[in-house]
């Protein structure tokens, strides 16, 4: 009988779970270099309710990736009329287990000194891309940051990679979980001074239901 129990209380916490993946929001992202498919964060509600409210909008259609760095991230947000954000921001909400890894989606923000709360951008996000760090890296970081990663931090940057320096300091609200060589490709291409992408690369982003 203990068994049964047991063993019925696993498929119910498994269910469990199951269902409260399925309760995250999912996305797309189209671009001329191919789809890029993920989720958004339940930990995050503002950041979360925000990018939804955008993108059933339609503010990010054929909005540009304005700002590309190899081996960093890439970055849009911007309305294609020109506008650069709808003209608010969104309260920061650093989370410690969202940390900047490849792929995940971030808040981009004007800087400390102009804004000490660290609120981000109503509209500007990016992609990570990062790169794959050594032991030696890691460790590098941690004592210039003052920080001690945990193992899933290092396991995460010595293998798909990221950048850490920005951990703690921009919210994390999301992540890529398919089209990874996506974001490469799109860091790949040649850029002008200031980081803008010689040829327009433009986005439309709906939510998956």
């Amino acid at each position: 009988m203990r068994q049964i129990f047991l063993g019925l209380f696993l498929a119910l916490a498994l269910v469990s779970n199951a269902q409260k993946v399925e309760k995250m929001t999912k996305f797309v992202i189209h671009t001329p270099k191919g789809d890029m498919k993920g989720v958004l964060y339940n930990d995050t509600p503002l950041h979360r309710d925000n990018f939804i409210k955008l993108v059933k909008e339609g503010w990010y259609n054929d909005s540009p990736f304005h700002r590309i760095i190899n081996n960093f991230m890439i970055q849009g947000g911007g309305n294609k009329d020109g506008r650069t954000d709808p003209g608010y921001t969104v309260d920061a909400e650093f989370k410690a287990n969202h940390f900047h890894r490849k792929g995940v989606l971030a808040a981009a923000r004007m800087g400390d000194q102009v804004n000490p709360q660290r609120k981000s951008s109503g509209s500007q996000f990016y992609i990570v891309q990062g790169q794959v760090l050594s032991d030696a890296m890691v460790q590098m970081y941690e004592q210039k940051m003052g920080v001690k990663f945990t193992e899933e931090q290092k396991k995460a940057y010595t293998t798909v990679g990221g950048t850490p320096h920005l951990d703690g300091t921009y919210t994390v609200f999301g992540e890529i979980t398919e089209g990874l060589d996506v974001i490469d490709k799109i860091a790949a291409v040649k850029t002008a001074p200031g980081d803008k992408p010689i040829e327009p690369i433009s986005m439309t982003i709906e939510i998956i239901k």
